[in-house]
């Protein structure tokens, strides 16, 4: 499963914030990690938290695209109909 992603780095604590759309109509998860954005940290802390949250282990979790942006691209490795019902567990918000 293919997964995107805003991190927010340095938020003060590492947390899912909810379903996003921005103002083009793409959705993507919104994610707050208290890393700061150098040298990977803030993407590893993301890769980690969504790994968490979803019960999967890191290695499930692998930065397909944006590994230096704040909107990246991950693919989780796990049963989808799992993965899928996580996802819907976390509110939506616009």
């Amino acid at each position: 499963m293919v997964l995107h992603v805003r991190v927010t780095p340095k938020g003060g604590r590492d947390a899912i914030d909810g379903v996003w759309t921005a103002s083009d109509g793409r959705r993507y998860l919104a994610i707050r990690v208290s890393a700061p954005p150098q040298d990977g940290a803030a993407t590893e802390a993301a890769r980690r938290l969504i790994a968490k949250e979803a019960g999967l282990s890191r290695g499930a979790v692998t930065v397909e695209a944006g590994e230096l942006a704040r909107e990246k691209r991950l693919r989780l490795d796990g049963e989808v109909t799992r993965l899928t019902a996580w996802l819907e567990t976390i509110g939506t918000k616009t």
